[in-house]
């Protein structure tokens, strides 16, 4: 059922652009994110991080063996990773090799010619004390704490400040490697819980060294190191594809709340498989993993630390109830599952394909559980939450996000897309159809905006341009010319927007096309305009 409200807008605050600062770019951004000459010659295929962890000096130690394929004929290759770590050498082919750094980026000389189409090593070995985080996940690194029992606890994160903090590696997000192993040595009574199966366990000499494999195309910051006194449970969730290892890992003084408390796993599963399609990862499992942060979508190994609260620590972001009904992280976290780890942005500047779909799950779970009224009241209730600063897209080729409104934002511009096709199987068909098309892949804004409006039947290029690449919100300015003729168009918007919009007049509800140019309308009354609150736009009468 559609309900109809209107909406106070002060129209002066709304057509006014909020100003923002460009930040200046510099060449260590360049390095950083975009494709290099010295990156898009060669492809990875595989990675074998293997590491050894020092807690009472907070310093790591290990290498990285990097296979990959020749693609083209290049001698120079970048490796990231970032100070205060140093590698302290890299060989292929038994030969060490020289190589410049700037910054995080290492430029290697090869020996070796490199032949398009063959497969070639390198083993690069590192040392030091890497970044210690000191707000994660925000600002990145390593965190190092201990348990109430006083044994160590230490976990990565590295979403935005890069992999590079903690390990060498090819540190853009549009090469994805296609397996990984992580080897973890950590001291007797800790282990490591890494992404992936677990496929071997070394122990001797004061020591035990953990090895997870990952089969699985892998994104690079959702590679993760977890190490505590773990204890672990699980269960077997049968899913669309059959049968799915679902694994937990908690610090021994969280075990019995969290068999209670880690139920919404499955719940989570089965909504997010109905709406996005099969879990993309079977192969190497499900985790939950015990953080000492508040949490992160590492893939197949997402981590937790929301203090087994239900909401976000406890308080429910939409301010309507619904968001209690869930345990914040667990849900959103493993919805990334499917938006970031299986289908991921090419460019940082395309994070709304991560952010804003992820957002847009946590209704969809209580659409799936509670209703679709229960899902649409928790959508609007999180606009509180949206600031309209600044595009939702940010800056191609220098990692740079655009504005945090990617995720309750571009939650409703989601929301709001669903209430346009008026189809909701066609509408979970999109979202499942998504995840098939992108299956393991690393994609650009433009491939989703066309595959959405190719499966629409309708091109949506001016409602993405607005609320992508536009701080503002569209507003219905309206009058009546006479008693019955309604003039109608869209203010506060870019020049070639155009959105099909739902009215209620007078009781008589009406779907309208308005552009920014007038349209009309003949009507039996010059009631009110109503706008069907499920779209996220403003309304002004003129008088």
């Amino acid at each position: 059922m559609i309900r109809f409200t209107s909406l106070a807008i002060l129209v002066f605050f709304l057509a006014i652009k909020p100003s923002y600062s460009q930040k200046s770019f510099t060449r260590a951004d360049t390095l950083r994110g975009s494709i290099t000459p010295e990156r898009a010659w060669w492809d990875l295929n595989h990675y074998h991080l293997a590491v050894e962890i020092f807690p009472e000096t907070k310093s790591i130690k290990g290498s990285n063996t990097i296979r990959y394929r020749v693609v083209s004929e290049h001698q120079v290759l970048q490796l990231d990773l970032q100070e205060p770590l140093k590698i302290t050498a890299i060989v292929q082919a038994g030969e060490k090799l020289d190589f410049k750094r700037e910054g995080a980026a290492h430029f290697v000389t090869l020996k070796k010619k490199q032949v398009p189409g063959t497969l070639e090593e390198l083993l690069v070995s590192y040392e030091g004390q890497p970044k210690e985080a000191i707000r994660p996940p925000w600002d990145g690194g390593i965190t190092w704490q201990k348990d109430s029992n006083g044994k160590h606890f230490i976990a990565s994160s590295n979403q935005g400040i890069g992999s590079s903090i903690w390990w060498p590696l090819k540190d853009h997000p549009a090469d994805e490697v296609d397996s990984l192993i992580i080897s973890v040595t950590v001291p007797d009574g800790l282990m490591d819980v890494s992404n992936g199966r677990l496929v071997g366990i070394d122990m001797g000499n004061g020591k035990n060294t953990y090895h997870w494999s990952v089969v699985n195309p892998i994104n690079d910051y959702g590679v993760n190191i977890n190490i505590g006194d773990y204890v672990h449970f699980g269960e077997k969730y049968a899913g669309e594809k059959g049968t799915l290892d679902m694994d937990y890992f908690v610090l021994r003084e969280n075990l019995e709340k969290a068999k209670v408390h880690f139920q919404d796993a499955a719940r989570m599963m089965k909504a997010f498989e109905h709406w996005f399609g099969p879990y993309p990862f079977y192969e190497d499992g499900f985790k939950l993993v015990d953080a000492p942060y508040l949490g992160m979508e590492h893939q197949s190994s997402v981590t937790y630390g929301n203090g087994y609260q239900m909401g976000y620590r406890g308080r429910d972001l939409s301010g309507t109830g619904w968001g209690l009904k869930f345990d914040f992280i667990i849900i959103h976290e493993a919805g990334h599952e499917w938006f970031a780890n299986n289908i991921t942005y090419k460019d940082v500047a395309d994070m709304w394909i991560h952010e804003s779909f992820t957002n847009y799950s946590e209704s969809l779970f209580l659409d799936y559980h509670y209703g679709k009224e229960a899902g649409q009241e928790y959508v609007r209730g999180t606009r509180m939450n949206i600031a309209n600063d600044r595009p939702i897209i940010g800056t191609y080729g220098v990692n740079q996000r655009g504005s945090g409104d990617m995720y309750y934002k571009g939650g409703n511009l989601l929301n709001m897309l669903r209430e346009i096709l008026n189809d909701d199987e066609k509408w979970r068909q999109i979202l499942r159809g998504l995840n098939q098309e992108f299956y393991h892949q690393t994609v650009n804004t433009q491939q989703i905006e066309s595959y959405i409006s190719q499966a629409f039947g309708m091109d949506l290029t001016p409602i993405f341009d607005q609320y992508l690449r536009d701080e503002r919100i569209p507003v219905l300015e309206y009058y009546y010319s006479g008693n019955q003729t309604l003039q109608y168009r869209w203010i506060s918007s870019i020049p070639s927007f155009t959105m099909p919009v739902d009215v209620e007049i007078g009781g008589e509800k009406v779907r309208i096309q308005p552009k920014t140019a007038w349209s009309e309308l003949k009507v039996t009354t010059n009631a009110e305009v109503k706008v069907d609150p499920d779209y996220y736009v403003g309304v002004s009468r003129m008088r």
